[in-house]
């Protein structure tokens, strides 16, 4: 079993990400800005405070941990903006200080940069609200910015162009970089699936140093 530090374990990916950890009988802790805002108890759960913008946070919640999730988000497209890129400079910076005992890093990213049928991104589609565009783009700039960095064991997870709370079913599908879609072209994966997915990748590492997605 892991040890595991997840950053915005209070979420909703998040928290589908710790119960899925649980589930498994890893021990978990909680990374949060306010710890109240966590109402899970398991004896598998610490609960600390912590700020993934701030570099000495991230390497303290890693510390002796084998693991490191970031499952931040910043609520509106502005809120993206201003949180999802600086985080995972921050979350590289803290783990570069803990040299080569730092945990490996999975990040949950986004699915606007990955590629449809027609060779365009998913940001690209017409239409798009500008505060999904905010979000898609500040996922795409932490991408850019983990794919230039070295010394640092890292996985970002991108889903599939729809994820909402629904069933596990323990089932998906996984790709690189092109988006993933059902015989119907629908792209979608509940958050109960891809937190199995962050799960399994936890459990047997396939992806280092690379972005995949998931979808059914």
């Amino acid at each position: 079993m892991s040890t595991i530090a997840l950053f915005g374990a209070n979420g909703t990916i998040g928290s589908r990400i710790l119960h899925e950890a649980l589930r498994r009988g890893h021990q978990v802790t909680a990374v949060v800005r306010d710890p109240a805002k966590i109402t899970t108890t398991h004896p598998d759960l610490t609960v600390t405070t912590g700020d993934v913008l701030d570099p000495a946070s991230v390497a303290a919640a890693a510390k002796g941990q084998g693991v490191l999730v970031s499952a931040v988000g910043g609520g509106d497209g502005p809120g993206h903006l201003a949180t999802i890129a600086p985080a995972a400079e921050s979350l590289v910076a803290g783990l570069r200080t803990l040299g080569d005992t730092a945990p490996r890093l999975i990040s949950v990213g986004g699915a606007g940069s990955l590629r449809t049928p027609d060779g365009k991104q998913v940001w690209d589609a017409e239409g798009l609200p500008e505060f999904l565009l905010q979000i898609m783009h500040a996922h795409g700039d932490a991408l850019d910015y983990f794919r230039s960095v070295s010394g640092v064991r890292w996985t970002s997870l991108s889903p599939a162009a729809t994820i909402e709370p629904g069933e596990r079913t323990g089932s998906y599908r996984t790709a690189l970089d092109e988006l993933i879609t059902d015989a119907d072209g629908v792209s979608r994966i509940t958050t109960e699936d891809y937190a199995v997915a962050v799960l399994d990748e936890i459990e047997r590492p396939r992806h280092l140093g690379e972005r995949f997605t998931v979808g059914y």
